[in-house]
């Protein structure tokens, strides 16, 4: 299975990284690992994450407070939005083209 990230969902992750890599050396690095550790078990398990709409799901990261929602089919893993949990739910729907 193949690994995309939505453009704006790349964007979220590399700003996030950059964010607490300034509030602690090292902290955005761990945040990249934690996002690669969580599409590792998405790429195996696409099924494990929470019905989020009829074409995506939910990840939940364990020591970030992020949500990966995502979409897959068979041959692919679409990373379409890295969410912090403060966010105003659903800010990025209109990104989604369903």
């Amino acid at each position: 299975m193949k690994l995309e990230f939505h453009p704006e969902a790349e964007l979220e992750l590399i700003e996030a990284a950059a964010h607490y890599e300034l509030q602690v050396p090292g902290l955005g690095e761990r945040f990249e690992d934690e996002v690669r550790r969580a599409t590792e078990i998405l790429l195996e398990h696409p099924e494990i994450g929470a019905p989020a709409d009829p074409d995506l799901r939910r990840f939940i990261l364990n020591r970030f407070p992020f949500t990966l929602y995502y979409s897959a089919t068979s041959d692919v893993l679409r990373i379409e939005v890295v969410a912090h949990q403060s966010r105003r739910p659903g800010y990025w729907r209109t990104r989604v083209d369903r």
